[in-house]
């Protein structure tokens, strides 16, 4: 089997699972020029563990990890079945590369993992199952990160990363979910564009201290590292290209990009 792309997905607030906006259409077309994968592996920030855990869960459950949200969230499911051959092999591969990886038998789907796959992959019909991230990572270690789980990618295995282009949750406007997107957050996504598009992955780790306005983009970094996990799970050497997703709430940039070779077929 061919080497499968890695993703980047911003999956925004949990209200986006029922406001696609630009952002969800865009996605469900990219997962129709997609390979049918054997399974995908998905890391979110809404799940960091000391150590790295990986979901061997049968028929992982929807967690609904979020309050003070319209009802209608809360009846949504993802009902994709579980991996735990290949969250086994994750382990391995884990484990080969120094970390201290286990497995974990109880989690299911955060909504950093089947929000974003509502709309890539509405039937929820294949096989998915999380890796948790590291407490501790800063860009080089979020990278390595995804270069430890490369192998799958081989192997008919889908890495997503699903974070947030920019996270500055002080700043979000829950009642303008339309709002004009605010400038720091524009500058801050075209200079991540730019970076990760011309393959530069030296300053791509180095986003929090070169990129402009980081810190307000991101004032804790836990969204954005499982960009470097997926730019790390694909390297440099392969194409990668954007997927406009547009601004909501006024400083959520939705964009995803595409690391690897359909990159040309879902240009933005």
């Amino acid at each position: 089997m061919s080497r499968l792309p890695a993703l980047f997905i911003s999956h925004g607030s949990p209200t986006f699972a029922i406001d696609p906006g630009l952002a969800g259409p865009a996605l469900t077309a990219l997962g129709k020029t997609l390979p049918r994968p054997k399974a995908i592996l998905i890391v979110s920030p809404h799940w960091m563990t000391r150590e790295p855990r990986v979901a061997t869960t049968p028929r992982p459950q929807t967690i609904h990890d979020f309050g003070g949200f319209p009802p209608a969230l809360y009846q949504l499911n993802y009902p994709a079945p579980g991996a735990p051959d290949v969250a086994q092999r994750a382990i391995d591969l884990l484990r080969a590369a120094g970390y201290a990886a286990e497995a974990d038998t109880q989690w299911g789907l955060d909504h950093g993992a089947w929000v974003p796959l509502l709309h890539l992959l509405p039937q929820a019909d294949v096989p998915v199952f999380q890796v948790s991230l590291p407490a501790r990572l800063d860009g080089e270690r979020a990278y390595a990160y995804g270069q430890a789980l490369a192998p799958l990618a081989a192997e008919g295995v889908l890495i997503i990363g699903s974070g947030s282009l920019t996270h500055n949750l002080y700043e979000v406007r829950f009642d303008a979910p339309d709002a004009h997107g605010e400038t720091y957050a524009v500058e801050f996504s075209r200079w991540i564009n730019d970076v990760v598009t011309g393959r530069d992955h030296a300053r791509l780790r180095q986003t929090m201290d070169l990129a402009p306005h980081a810190q307000r983009a991101h004032p804790t970094a836990e969204h954005l590292w499982p960009l470097m996990v997926a730019a790390g799970a694909a390297g440099a050497e392969v194409p990668a290209t954007r997927i406009d997703g547009g601004i909501t709430h006024g400083v959520l940039v939705m964009d995803a990009f595409v690391f690897g070779d359909t990159a040309d077929a879902v240009a933005a």
